[in-house]
């Protein structure tokens, strides 16, 4: 390819809408142009990283025996209603309806489509297992698209679905797409770590995991161990309890007038007690339930674990302060866990069971009650894990401190169980002629997402810094000057011997200064930039720059497409 035949429009300036450098880097590079908010078109370099990694993607699920197969975009409401799902996504599903008032969504995933296919064709255990996979457009209604590729509402994604006999079938199909998994990623350049992780919408009752690309901009947070490979993410870690010796709180009960405090802190500064001598009581509303979460007063309340442990809502959110003030009789910042209804459902963390004596709200407004005992005033329904771990904490594994890095989630496997194959009938039947649900796991790779997270972990100010696997080309040839025959010559007939050896590489042939040549080089990414100059050509050499570190080193004229060409195998290697 030659850069005056290329359509690739460089940007100068940073633009105003672009976030995170991912994104920045991809409208400056000429990656990609924005058609909506959270739509993108590819351009031709940014599609020929896409095709790099969904290459890689396809010789790892085939390895792993998986076959692919392309499923609709648009899918029927009923095969949604039938698994319980219609309702789940709400408005982060689009939804429309055809000339006769049937309705269908865009595919924001496909469990239900696939689970269609297999129950009309799968009759005999001797048919199991089989894995089946596709890479296609999914589309979800963000509220806010943001950050380019990361979180758009039309996204490229690879989706495989398990189906086995049982659930050491499922276990077998599950540790296949996870070694798979860390292949891709690794070939694909990236610094990764998989971490236990909450299955959301997907649900299943089995273990899912998420693998995160480790970079400052990402939306998720992970605690990691240093001294075991435990790892998770922020919503799934579990947390050990954490007693703490507080007495300050203890003595006589009292009701305390603290005027305009609203928060624990502020009632800390107050009261000059320690948070973690709080009751931090939060009145929540699961679709039409009502109940009452106590965690410690130092810590955050994790709705995911609440959620969970309450068995799943469709909708989970803070009470509104008109239905605090009717139930309560107070606004929400004095809300307390004394005196309350008895039919009110009471959840505390497991750290609240350890205090003895604590302060907490007096559902009075502008009232605290300070040195309530819990064992003989406080009614606890259920004791769980519910709150948000925080670095620092001991590993629930080996006990080492935790630590905490930001990632950006790029797949995700999920053993799903009988889920769906229970809600729309996908059975076999087994060697004694027994009906049997398969089991099922499913399993997604960002294709576009991954693209974005690896300029999120490769880049400088000139550019991207592109892994050579998914790189748009390898190679990059500059001449200096297009005016200068030798120059031309030398540079064509290069280009020609880089191509004969399989070499994917780009001729800069515009007549521009080389200063935009190389800048534009550098804004691309590409991993090796060879320069022909009439003083270095002189002498019989050219010049040879690796993208990654900045090597610049004078190679000879004759040996720089055999040296190229070693440095990309290498590069190629895992």
């Amino acid at each position: 390819m030659r850069v005056s035949q290329l359509l690739n429009p460089t940007l100068r300036e940073v633009p105003a809408e672009a976030e995170i450098i991912s994104h920045q880097l991809m409208l400056r590079a000429g990656l990609i142009r924005k058609s909506a908010a959270g739509v993108y078109t590819y351009l031709p370099l940014g599609l020929r990283v896409l095709k790099k990694i969904e290459a890689i993607v396809r010789q790892e699920m085939d390895s792993k025996g998986g076959q692919e197969v392309l499923m609709p975009i648009m899918q029927p409401a009923e095969l949604w209603q039938e698994s319980g799902r219609w309702d789940v996504y709400g408005e982060e599903m689009f939804r429309l309806k055809d000339r006769h008032q049937r309705e269908f969504c865009l595919g924001p995933t496909h469990e239900e489509i696939i689970t269609d296919l297999i129950r009309g064709e799968i009759r005999s255990y001797k048919q199991l297992p089989i894995l089946l996979y596709q890479i296609q457009n999914k589309y979800r209604d963000e509220r806010r698209p943001r950050f380019g590729l990361m979180r758009g509402r039309e996204f490229i994604m690879k989706d495989l679905y398990s189906f086995d006999r049982d659930e050491a079938g499922l276990d077998v199909s599950y540790q296949k797409m996870y070694d798979a998994y860390c292949r891709i990623f690794s070939r694909c350049g990236l610094a990764y770590r998989p971490v236990e992780a909450d299955a959301g919408a997907i649900g299943g009752t089995g273990g899912t995991h998420e693998f995160m690309v480790l970079a400052d901009s990402g939306e998720n947070s992970v605690v990691y161990c240093p001294d075991c490979n435990y790892a998770a993410n922020v919503e799934k870690a579990e947390c050990r309890p954490q007693p703490v010796e507080a007495k300050a709180e203890k003595g006589e009960r009292q009701l305390v007038h603290t005027p305009k405090v609203k928060t624990i802190d502020e009632a800390s500064d107050f009261l000059k007690i320690p948070a973690t001598s709080f009751i931090k009581s939060l009145l929540y509303q699961g679709d039409d339930k009502l109940f009452l979460v106590l965690v410690r007063g130092d810590r955050e309340a994790n709705e995911i674990k609440i959620n969970n442990a309450l068995g799943g809502f469709i909708s989970l959110q803070l009470a509104s302060p008109e239905t605090v003030k009717k139930l309560l009789g107070c606004a929400p910042g004095s809300v307390g866990p004394v005196e309350v209804p008895p039919s009110l459902l009471v959840i505390a963390d497991q750290e609240v069971s350890l205090m003895e004596y604590a302060v907490c709200g007096a559902n009075k407004d502008d009232y605290h009650l300070v040195g309530i005992n819990l064992k003989t005033e406080l009614r606890i329904d259920q004791i769980h894990d519910l709150r948000t771990i925080v670095p620092g904490e001991a590993c629930p594994n080996c006990r080492a401190s935790l630590k905490e890095a930001r990632g950006i989630e790029v797949g995700q496997v999920f053993k799903l169980g009988t889920k769906y194959s229970k809600a729309l009938g996908a059975t076999f039947l087994d060697e004694n002629g027994v009906e049997k649900p398969c089991v099922m796991g499913c399993y997604g790779v960002g294709v576009s997402r991954t693209m974005a997270s690896a300029i999120e972990q490769n880049y400088d100010e000139s550019g991207i810094i592109w892994p050579i696997p998914i790189a748009p080309y390898h190679c990059i040839l500059v001449p200096v000057s297009t005016k200068d025959t030798q120059v031309v010559e030398a540079a064509e007939k290069l280009y020609q011997e880089l191509q004969s050896l399989g070499v994917e590489v780009i001729l800069d042939d515009r007549d521009e200064r080389a200063g935009v040549k190389f800048k534009d080089a550098d804004l691309v990414g590409y991993p090796l930039r060879i320069t022909i100059g009439s003083k270095t050509l002189a002498n019989g050499q050219v010049e040879l720059k690796e993208r990654k570190g900045g090597d610049t080193r004078l190679v000879s004229l004759n040996d720089t497409a055999g040296q190229v060409k070693a440095i990309i195998e290498k590069g190629m290697s895992f």
